[in-house]
């Protein structure tokens, strides 16, 4: 039963996702056939509108494209804290069709780990004796689904799970604005940034500006701020001139 770490891959996104974007907004301004219309977003450089429809806040053209993601290595409690986002898709690992009989894989917290050897094999022993009473009440109870189902409510938070998310680009900016603040719960916040990362990688012009609100004007947190605005604006910063640096390399 060894502790997990984090992992995510993008699987699937929309293609193009920014000339669609383009495209689909290009259509609410103009007489254009969708065809001509095609054309003009890709023989164009579309930047420059993209950036303006951004800036105009017209986020229902976001809606168009979708990014998917696969999710390893995230406990139960980050699950509880991800379907919160309801303009989402997912599909989860079941605890009651998959059956925890030889263990179950956890999410160990990082503050537990920085205590310690005594700390880390305290917590372990924990989850040790959570699988014996998942293993007693599976023998108690009947065998397969019937007896996974409750035997389950005796498993912990920390559980391993694993999960397919699928959100359009208007909802996931909306997720990076909540999730990657500094207050947001260090497992999910570590999900957001990861799949920023990769959204980046394939669409800049969406997602250069998303993430907590401090990147795009003053902190929405008030008296809670972390205080951490003018970093977070120099890292992203950052970011932006090694994307633009690898995207005129690349040209």
């Amino acid at each position: 039963m060894p502790s997990v770490h984090q992992h995510v891959t993008l699987i699937r996104h929309t293609l193009s996702p920014e000339e669609l974007v383009a495209l689909s907004a290009r259509l609410c301004y103009s007489r254009a056939s969708v065809d001509d219309l095609r054309e003009r977003v890709s023989d164009q450089d579309q930047t420059g509108f993209v950036n303006r429809i951004m800036a105009m806040g017209h986020e229902s053209v976001l809606e168009h494209a979708s990014f998917t993601f696969a999710v390893e290595g995230v406990s139960r409690v980050l699950l509880a804290q991800l379907t919160r986002h309801r303009l989402a898709s997912f599909s989860v690992q079941s605890q009651r069709y998959v059956s925890y009989a030889k263990g179950f894989n956890y999410i160990l917290p990082p503050q537990i780990e920085a205590l310690g050897a005594d700390a880390v094999r305290e917590y372990e022993q924990q989850m040790q004796q959570m699988h014996q009473w998942y293993l007693g009440w599976q023998e108690k109870l009947a065998a397969g689904e019937g007896g996974n189902e409750d035997a389950r409510f005796v498993l912990p938070g920390a559980c391993e799970t694993r999960l397919i998310m699928t959100m359009n680009v208007r909802e996931l900016r909306h997720f990076f604005s909540l999730r990657m603040c500094e207050r947001a719960q260090w497992e999910i916040r570590a999900l957001a940034t990861e799949m920023h990362r990769l959204c980046m990688e394939i669409a800049p012009l969406l997602f250069a500006d998303a993430g907590p609100g401090c990147l795009r004007g003053a902190c929405p947190e008030g008296e809670k701020t972390c205080g951490k605005a003018k970093v977070k604006r120099e890292a992203r910063k950052t970011m932006l001139d090694r994307i633009r640096e690898q995207r005129e390399q690349g040209e």
